[in-house]
């Protein structure tokens, strides 16, 4: 099933990467596809790619 999500979103950190680390939860605020057609979260200013990260959807 396909959701569609608004920025900003919640994600949780599954792979540690930079100061974030597993189990964490932070706020995506925007999401690009940069030019090596890679997906990437930017979080508190920085980009991320989106593999580090499981959305977090809420259920009705």
């Amino acid at each position: 099933m396909l959701k569609q999500l608004f920025t900003p979103f919640e994600v949780e950190v599954i792979r540690s990467v930079s100061a974030l680390e597993i189990g964490q939860i932070v706020w995506v605020s925007q999401e690009k596809v940069i030019p090596q057609l890679k997906t990437v979260y930017i979080i508190k200013g920085k980009a991320y790619y989106f593999l580090h990260f499981d959305i977090i959807v809420d259920q009705p």
